[in-house]
């Protein structure tokens, strides 16, 4: 029985800590007068109070989002089309001139929610609410806009990965080093490494990067003008380094060990062919409906990610049933993944303001409504094909060969 856990007050005011005094503003924390759209539901509320009411105490303002649990479904079995594709410009328009942040607490209280729901609406919904997003990357990547994400564990998440409640928070300490008497401090720390890494993949000049193990051969292109980034803040907790490839250069197969949960729907034992950069084959154990839904959304068919958490830096050693948290996942192998969709703007190595539409275009910088990352924690070697004809291994056994 999953009987209920609740964080002390001690471990929830860390965890705001973290979220308004580190991950705002890339790892320097939120600074006096500025406005923080902060989002929770109903069920993340010690949090969420622990979250707003360190806001305050740091000087800001707050817009809240605080929504009630359990009631997405009526959106789709009550609205018609015209419905989800409803957006309110002005007033989400509005919204992102106020802002200078935005944390959102995830906290699902059913991830079964939309078992069933025809993933077409829920598709439709997503691609009408695409203008926000737009909106948040330019001034995001005009350096006016940062953002983080946290979890808080309700049994309905324990459940689905397995734990128990307590166990469950347990992960969740152990990630974001609450654990510690100072885990600002800590996360500074973190920050510095993952640097270390970046800079070690950024110091070299990349053809293609080839992925190898027993359920996967996949060649992957950087393009020109690319960096590696990672650990600035954005999610709590962070480890990975990524970048945003040419999407036009990938090529091969590559299978996910770990379920997907997208759209109130669990999909498992993902595997994908790309020719050219696009998927043109696809399959799925369960829920395979929803996969190829969601690769018809425009360029949702590409790359946008390509993704490598090293383990000696993740604390996370059991499957969450949360991106958030298994995007960073750690265990013997660490973790590879890929996200198809939507390309970061902040992985060009110009000035990401710059970067206009036509530009990622003839950079292979990909643009969609979506951006779904899809998790491996098998063995993987990354080999890296440098320019010069030579080849060196950048990543083997969940590790950065630093």
């Amino acid at each position: 029985m999953n009987v209920s856990f609740y964080p002390s007050p001690e471990i929830l005011n860390k965890y705001a800590q973290v979220l308004v005094n580190f991950a705002l503003n890339s790892g320097k924390g939120l600074r006096n007068a500025e406005v923080v759209r902060l989002v929770a539901s109903e069920a993340a509320k010690p949090l969420y109070v622990a979250v707003r009411n360190q806001i305050l105490k740091s000087g800001g303002h707050v817009i809240s989002f605080y929504l009630p649990d359990d009631v997405a479904r009526d959106i789709y079995e009550l609205s018609s089309d015209h419905q989800l594709r409803f957006f309110p410009k002005k007033y989400f328009k509005g919204l992102v001139d106020s802002v200078d942040h935005s944390i959102g607490i995830i906290s699902d209280t059913n991830l079964h929610e939309l078992e069933g729901v025809d993933p077409a609406k829920i598709m439709l919904r997503n691609k009408s609410s695409k203008p926000f997003k737009d909106w948040l990357d330019i001034k995001e990547n005009s350096g006016k806009f940062t953002w983080t994400l946290a979890l808080y564990g309700t049994p309905a998440m324990a459940k689905e990965a397995g734990l128990s409640q307590a166990q469950y928070w347990d992960q969740i300490i152990k990630a974001c080093f609450l654990d510690f008497s100072d885990p600002v401090a800590k996360w500074q720390e973190v920050f510095t490494k993952n640097i270390q890494y970046q800079n070690f993949l950024n110091a070299m000049s990349v053809d293609k990067f080839h992925i190898q193990g027993a359920d996967v051969d996949l060649w992957i292109t950087p393009g020109k003008n690319r960096k590696w980034i990672g650990g600035s803040g954005r999610n709590i907790p962070s480890f990975e380094v990524f970048t945003s490839p040419d999407w036009r250069g990938t090529n091969g197969h590559i299978k996910f060990n770990q379920p997907l949960y997208r759209y109130g729907n669990i999909i498992t034992n993902i595997e994908l062919e790309f020719k050219n950069g696009r998927v043109v084959n696809s399959s799925a154990t369960k829920n395979y409906d929803v996969l190829k839904k969601m690769l018809e959304v425009e360029n949702a068919d590409k790359i946008g990610e390509f993704s490598l958490t090293d383990k000696r830096l993740s604390r996370i050693d059991h499957f969450m049933a949360e991106t958030l948290f298994d995007e960073n996942i750690s265990g013997p192998f660490g973790n590879t993944h890929i996200a198809l969709g939507s390309a970061y703007a902040d992985t060009y190595t110009g000035d990401p303001k710059t970067l206009t539409k036509s530009k990622k275009i003839s950079l292979g910088f990909n643009d969609s409504a979506i951006h779904t990352d899809i998790i491996s924690t098998s063995d993987r070697i990354v080999t890296a094909h440098l320019t010069d004809g030579s080849n060196k291994v950048v990543y083997k056994s969940g590790q950065f060969s630093v």
